[in-house]
């Protein structure tokens, strides 16, 4: 987990989440688990988008562009395979060939 988020987790820790070591992280506003039927809907995903003004994005694009940047920053296939928590190196690769088609272009 990125130290730079640490804060933030210890802060939703301390102020939405029971000691019981087997309680959920994050949930519905009923304290039901959050699963990919219901996220949007929760988190008010389109909402959100909507107020950015980029309507056909998607909550997943996130993780692409997070390691899409990491990769950008020089980040080795093995660093980006745990950012990632992938045992291939094949979708790693994604990002660094992304990362590659910009590098020659710029040039």
């Amino acid at each position: 987990m990125p130290a730079a988020i640490l804060p933030a987790l210890r802060e939703h820790l301390a102020a939405f989440v029971d000691d019981n070591p087997e309680a959920l992280v994050f949930t519905t506003p009923s304290g039901r688990p959050i699963w990919r039927g219901n996220l949007n809907k929760v988190i008010g995903w389109s909402t959100a988008v909507g107020k950015l003004g980029v309507p056909g994005l998607h909550f997943h694009d996130l993780r692409h562009t997070g390691n899409t940047i990491a990769a950008r920053t020089g980040a080795s296939t093995r660093e980006l395979m745990a950012r990632m928590g992938h045992d291939s190196a094949q979708a790693a690769m994604i990002y660094q060939h992304a990362t590659s088609e910009a590098d020659r272009a710029i040039a």
